[in-house]
């Protein structure tokens, strides 16, 4: 009778799979498709289905198995859920469900059977009915499909083998290809030409939006440059740059020749204490600098300072784009696993190996690099410059940390969103050589936007509360990435995207020089599809995912100059009325140095640096770099003793740089991007009662049930009945080494009059979002203890959220010492 029942059943199914045919063929509507319960996109074609498929879900998703039905398209791999509702055909289309994937984001497919698996290739056969379908994934996703018993045997072998002949073959022009099979239509084009962009972000695409930005920091005595307009000047650069007022277009048109790429040195942000950002490339020594020349490229290299400048060397200390590449690489093949083969990294020695990876090594130098810079904006009024070698890679995740930690704005999910567009789109960050879509130049593949996205996650995970966007909204960015349909993520810089955008060509005059045209005549491809920006996630989400995107926070006060003591850093009384550049300092290793071959024109005839190009009048309004540096170390802050009436949101002044703990134990992994899929990899088994969980998801269990105890301990500790006076301490620095002191981590120092605060219990409604993003360990605080010497001692293993921003009043010294980048302690599984 089962057989009997079995065979009806496959009869009965004959009949949707017949037709499921005919209308992938015909190419019918989607809303012909609907009776399905897939709403496929305009031109959407189905190209198989499988019914009585279960989903296995992840932890976040509340784990367990979801019925449903498959479909393979020629765009997405897409999984409806048998109890979902019927789709809404007047709302606005949506690319990828809940519980879809993309076909370009998939980069393996594996054939669970009874006794085997296998890696299931176009060209492959199976010699087995698949009993599991599992697809690894570019953003580091495992999504496992179950087939029931009533499935049929074809349904499985065929979709198995559809999968593995449409996901996005290792040839030139499949990207284009997946363009248009998602946004080629002439629906989906017509709907994305009527989108409307976000007013409230700024876009950096023109010359309003820099004055914008240039009104939004009070960046007085700079201005919108449009001599790069035609990218003559610089193919790389935006259309427009922002460079000093006093610099002319006509001479800064004799500058760009004497950097590489022609980048020359160019504004990104100002500091409320006056200090500015700025960028550039390596200098080009074999130019002849005329008398001219030189005197241009010091005022757009000091800008509108005159005093002291600091260039910021990253090509000795920080990652090369190789080893980025080679450290996620390691990373991807030790979280993700792979069923296909046998080799599996032992429990005991997984956090060895994720520390030989060494992806925390880079994510850590990222961060305190960023940090050595912000004490730098924080100190005082100077000019501090990015130097890279080209101005392409590690420039852009510094200098977009550093106003990550500096500026609020840059920290909620609009001017997140700016930042990435000013630093990286049109930065020029070679996106499309980096990401390597089109598989044709791994030479230059490098994950260096990934590498910031997870450094941003660390300070999220150790300061959530001063961030308006969360975790969610990264993890949806990190996985855009993957998805080659964005116009933000598909060219290397302003230019390719106009010549994509537009369907230009050069030509030369000597006159005119080269110059993008489009030709008589010529109209737009119609099969080039065009691309939205990765930004429009109205067209990525639901309202219910993007929903989670953001977290209530204070509003920001409004950016105004500070005053610090004798530090006067009001722009307007501080500028010099000799416009003669000053000192210029070299800040390389964590130590500072005056090289003779930082400005090649310096070293003219003498050969020798000298130290400072001439005296400042007066050391009170022009402190020299070490006073500076001493008198940031020793002042109290705009706040003075106001400082003890703080409460746990963090200290009065919102632009107070919001600086990471680097010891090992603080630096976690972002199990939500990297981990969300090692749970499949290594546990696959078929659906068990939930009388009987699987182990895994028992262990899990337990262990959410201890940290909920530990947090209902930690609150009420946290309240108790009458306030104690703690001993003021001395200032120890965390990341000090015996030999030399380390720039930039937090001593403890306690609050004010030396008061110990309570530490606020979670919510209910922000636990959930705590439990993602603090670290697994329960936060562990030892007090110090003196030793001979007299010396305090504290040990920090653990960061916690709450610990961390109740401490905020906590002085970060920047010392002028030669420093190294402290060993770590080992790498923690950060939530």
């Amino acid at each position: 009778m089962l057989t009997g029942s079995k065979t009806t059943f496959k009869v009965r199914q004959m009949v949707p799979d017949m037709k499921e045919r005919m209308l992938s063929q015909s190419g019918v509507n989607a809303r012909s498709r609907d009776m399905f319960g897939l709403r496929c996109l305009p031109g959407e074609c189905v190209l198989q289905r499988a019914v009585l498929v279960r989903k296995k879900l992840t932890a976040r998703e509340g784990g367990g198995w979801l019925s449903g039905t498959l479909f393979c398209t020629h765009f997405r791999v897409a999984f409806v859920p048998q109890d979902s509702p019927k789709p809404d055909d007047n709302a606005d289309p949506v690319l990828l469900g809940d519980h879809d994937v993309a076909l370009a984001s998939i980069e393996k497919v594996v054939a669970v059977g009874p006794s085997r698996t296998k890696l299931v290739t176009p060209n492959s056969s199976l010699k087995f009915t698949p009993e599991e379908l599992v697809l690894y994934c570019r953003d580091l996703r495992v999504i496992c499909f179950l087939f029931d018993r009533l499935t049929p045997d074809t349904q499985a072998v065929e979709i198995t083998y559809t999968i593995a002949k449409t996901y996005q073959p290792l040839k030139s022009g499949t990207v284009l290809s997946f363009q248009n099979a998602a946004l080629g239509s002439v629906e989906m084009k017509q709907f994305l030409s009527n989108r409307h962009r976000d007013a409230h972000m700024n876009w950096f695409e023109s010359s309003a939006d820099w004055e914008q930005e240039l009104e939004r920091c009070r960046a007085t005595g700079w201005r919108v440059s449009s001599v790069n307009d035609r990218f003559e000047m610089s193919t790389s650069l935006p259309r427009f740059n922002v460079v000093p007022q006093k610099v002319l277009d006509t001479e800064l048109k004799k500058t760009f020749a004497h950097f590489n790429e022609g980048r020359i040195p160019r504004w990104c942000w100002r500091h409320p204490r006056g200090s500015d950002l700025l960028r550039m490339a390596s200098f080009q020594n074999n130019i002849y600098h005329e008398k001219d020349d030189t005197r241009n490229l010091e005022l757009i290299l000091f800008g509108v300072q005159s005093s002291l400048c600091v260039v910021v060397d990253l090509g000795e200390e920080m990652p090369s784009p190789t080893d980025i590449q080679l450290a996620h690489s390691r990373l991807r093949a030790l979280c993700l696993g792979d069923i296909s083969s046998s080799v599996s990294v032992p429990d005991d020695k997984w956090l060895s190996t994720l520390e030989s990876t060494h992806w925390l090594d880079y994510t850590r130098c990222c961060l305190r690099k960023a940090a050595e810079v912000a004490c730098l904006l924080r100190g005082g009024h100077l000019t501090t410059v990015l130097q890279e070698s080209e101005d392409r890679d590690m420039s852009c995740v510094v200098s977009c940390l550093v106003q990550v930690m500096c500026d609020p704005h840059s920290r909620t999910q609009v001017g997140f969103q700016g930042l990435v567009q000013k630093e990286w789109v049109m930065g020029g960050h070679r996106f499309y050589s980096r990401l390597n879509h089109h598989r044709d130049n791994d030479k230059e593949e490098a994950p260096v936007f990934l590498l910031f996205l997870d450094c941003v996650w660390q300070l999220l995970a150790q300061y959530p509360s001063r961030f308006q966007l969360t975790g969610d909204f990264l993890l949806a960015l990190h996985d855009s990435v993957h998805l080659p349909l964005f116009s933000s993520f598909l060219a290397n810089c302003q230019r390719e995207r106009c010549k994509r955008t537009q369907h230009q060509s050069q030509t030369y005059t000597p006159v005119n020089g080269w110059r993008d045209v489009l030709p008589q005549g010529a109209s737009p491809d119609p099969s080039d599809a065009p691309l939205p920006s990765v930004w429009d996630w109205a067209l990525q989400y639901s309202r219910e995912r993007r929903a989670h995107f953001t977290q209530p926070i204070a509003p920001t006060p409004p950016l105004q100059p500070l005053l610090n003591g004798n530090l006067n850093t009001n722009p307007d009384t501080h500028r010099l009325s000799d416009t003669s550049p000053g000192s210029v300092f070299l800040l390389s290793r964590g130590s500072f140095s005056c090289p003779a071959n930082l400005l090649p024109w310096r070293s003219g005839s003498s050969g020798v640096y000298k130290k400072s190009h001439r005296r400042a009048p007066s050391s009170e309004n022009l402190p020299g770099l070490e006073r500076l540096l001493k008198a940031w170390a020793l002042t109290e802050g705009p706040q003075g003793l106001a400082s003890s009436t703080m409460g746990p949101q963090g200290p009065l002044d919102p632009y107070e740089p919001l600086l990471p703990l680097l010891l090992g134990p603080c630096v976690g992994v972002w199990k939500e991007c990297y981990l969300r899929g090692a749970l499949h990899a290594q546990a696959f088994s078929h659906p068990i009662s939930s009388n009987h969980p699987h182990p895994v998801e028992q262990l899990a269990w337990e262990v959410q049930q201890l940290k909920d105890k530990l947090a209902s301990t930690a609150s009420t500790d946290a309240n108790p009945p009458s306030k104690r006076a703690e001993p003021r301490r001395t200032d120890s620095n965390l990341n000090q080494n015996t030999n030399n002191g380390t720039f930039l981590f937090p001593a403890s120092r306690s609050q004010g009059l030396g008061v110990t605060r309570p530490v606020a219990p979670p919510t209910s409604t922000n636990l959930q979002t705590s439990r993602a993003l603090l670290p697994s360990s329960a936060p562990v605080s030892r007090p110090g203890h003196k030793d001979s010497s007299g010396s305090s001692k504290h040990t920090f293993l653990f960061g916690h959220a709450s610990v961390t921003e109740a401490r905020q009043d906590q002085r970060y010294y920047p010392m002028p010492n030669n420093s190294k980048l402290t060993k770590s302690n080992g790498p923690s599984l950060g939530s």
